[in-house]
């Protein structure tokens, strides 16, 4: 297979759109695209990002609004098909506003915008997202909310949990899952789901800010490392990560 196709989603208040181009195209090489919300088609396009940011202010309620843009019918629709889809942050607030995820995503529990580098741990490193990691790592990527708050009824989280599809939880750098790692409050300190099917993402840290070597984190690139491998089958060697360090 040729370059994989990512085509990020870009609201009115997006503003890590280009952060996730310039991962996806300038520093993996593959093509990446903007997608205006105003748009009916998502066109020929692999993988889905919806960014972080403030769409449409976030006002009414995170997601609420973009969650009616043009371009998030086709999104739905492409989903559906099985899709990949990644919802970071704000993109992960559209998702569950949209029902393609589970649960929202509240205030958080401090009342203040947290904006910092967390520890989360893999929790399932069987999915289109996390091959490139294994299970039980612990990553350091930043976070930068004011409404990150996961919560949802007992039924839906005994299905998540049953179903292994809660994939990040904060957690402490030695990888224990504590009430003082969980920046927002977070119900059993969810950083990330992915839905039944196996192929929509939300995750309130931002991978795409720990993913450049200039930047001294890229443990978020193993996230999209993972979605390039499902399509092209591609591992990274070490030689390849030294390559891209120069």
């Amino acid at each position: 297979m040729g370059k994989v196709k990512f085509g990020i989603v870009v609201f009115p208040g997006s503003n890590c759109d280009h952060d996730a181009q310039y991962v996806a195209g300038d520093m993996m090489g593959q093509d990446a695209r903007f997608i205006w919300h105003k748009e009916s088609s998502l066109g020929d396009i692999d993988v889905v990002i919806l960014p972080g940011g403030f769409a449409y202010g976030d006002y009414l309620r995170c997601g609420a609004i973009a969650r009616f843009s043009p371009i998030m019918k086709d999104v739905v629709t492409f989903a559906r098909k099985g899709g990949t889809v990644l919802g970071i942050c704000n993109g992960f607030q559209v998702l569950t506003e949209a029902g393609l995820l589970p649960g929202a995503l509240l205030r958080n529990s401090s009342l203040r915008f947290v904006c910092k580098y967390v520890n989360i741990r893999v929790e399932n490193c069987t999915t289109r997202f996390t091959s490139a990691c294994s299970k039980g790592e612990v990553l350091e990527i930043p976070v930068a909310h004011g409404d990150g708050n996961y919560f949802a009824d007992n039924d839906t989280v005994r299905r998540l949990v049953d179903n292994n599809q809660v994939i990040f939880k904060y957690c402490t750098r030695e990888g224990d899952v504590t009430e003082s790692s969980n920046p927002n409050g977070s119900l059993m300190n969810i950083a990330g789901i992915m839905n039944e099917s196996g192929n929509v993402l939300g995750l309130m840290p931002h991978p795409e800010r720990a993913a450049d070597p200039l930047l001294g984190h890229t443990d978020g690139r193993k996230i999209f490392d993972s979605i390039v491998q499902g399509f092209t089958g591609i591992e990274r060697t070490t030689e390849t990560i030294s390559m891209e360090r120069r």
